[in-house]
């Protein structure tokens, strides 16, 4: 007998899609109501990409890891900027994922349902020799080769979502701007092994747009937040239903905004309440008069 959230073979696939919760800065009213949709809901499974903690301080992990180990669905967790430690120089270069301890088997593991897997593409890094502050994404050679090493190990024929914590547009369209490092062929490589989607967070605002490459389209799917820190929409995750090779989402968000209103149509370079008349806003426009605390 199937448990009740176990995908029947040929049924659709529902996932949920959450990033950048920021224990520390996290809105409780946003995680308590997501907690009790996956609870009630019972997706086959969801997607954390990144994010989970402020400044990777103890507490913020300690509460972090017992909401995530509080959901009954299988779950996978990307590593976000601020999840590496932000004050301790000696972790964050020789052990920068000792805090993810308690939920060591989740992060970047591989999600596996009928005819999909999840994989996952590290872009964050201890250090950036290219710029500075190194809060933007990198994909490294090694980083890719574990990821198409894991595409390519799959059954033939299974549908992939690729989970980052980094959209993985490499300029801002605006000034040309470097945001994640390597991102354009790493796009083109992952649009050539026919990936379905990137799943990324990190910008927190909703997006669903589409990469043209050399080897094809790519589908990126973004994730908003579930903290204080909002961008240009309230507080949200996606909701993904994959049938067939067709992919849906929706931006499910407390306030009921429809999904196209959630959603920017371009990334910008951060999550920052944008200030300036030229950078990306959501149709909803619920940029916050004062920008949200780092700290």
């Amino acid at each position: 007998m199937l448990r009740e959230n176990t995908p029947s073979p040929n049924g659709p696939i529902r996932l949920f899609h959450l990033s950048d919760i920021h224990f520390g800065l996290e809105d409780q009213r946003a995680i308590d109501w997501a907690k009790a949709c996956i609870a009630r809901e019972r997706p086959h499974a969801v997607a954390i990409t990144g994010d989970l903690t402020m400044r990777a301080r103890h507490p913020e992990f300690d509460a972090a890891t017992a909401w995530i180990k509080g959901l009954d669905v299988p779950v996978t967790v990307e590593v976000g900027n601020h999840d590496i430690p932000y004050f301790n120089l000696y972790e964050r270069f020789f052990a920068p994922y000792k805090r993810f301890h308690a939920i060591e088997n989740l992060v970047e593991a591989e999600l596996h349902l009928p005819g999909v897997a999840i994989v996952p593409l590290k872009t964050t890094t201890r250090a950036q020799w290219q710029r500075f502050p190194w809060s933007n994404g990198w994909v490294t050679e090694k980083a890719l080769a574990e990821t198409l090493a894991a595409i390519d190990a799959l059954p033939p024929g299974t549908r992939v979502l690729v989970a980052a914590h980094h959209p993985l547009i490499e300029r801002r369209a605006k000034d040309n701007k470097l945001l994640t490092i390597n991102g354009t062929r790493t796009m083109e490589v992952l649009a050539g092994r026919k990936v379905m989607a990137v799943l990324s967070g990190h910008i927190h605002d909703a997006f669903d747009l589409t990469a043209e490459t050399p080897a094809g389209p790519l589908r990126m799917i973004g994730a908003g937040t579930l903290s204080k820190r909002i961008r240009s929409t309230p507080p949200s995750f996606n909701e993904i239903t994959i049938e067939g090779n067709e992919i849906r989402v929706v931006a499910r968000n407390l306030e009921h905004v429809p999904t196209p209103a959630m959603q920017i149509d371009q990334v910008p370079e951060n999550a920052l309440p944008p200030r300036e008349p030229d950078e990306p806003v959501a149709p909803v426009g619920a940029v916050p008069p004062v920008d949200p605390p780092v700290h």
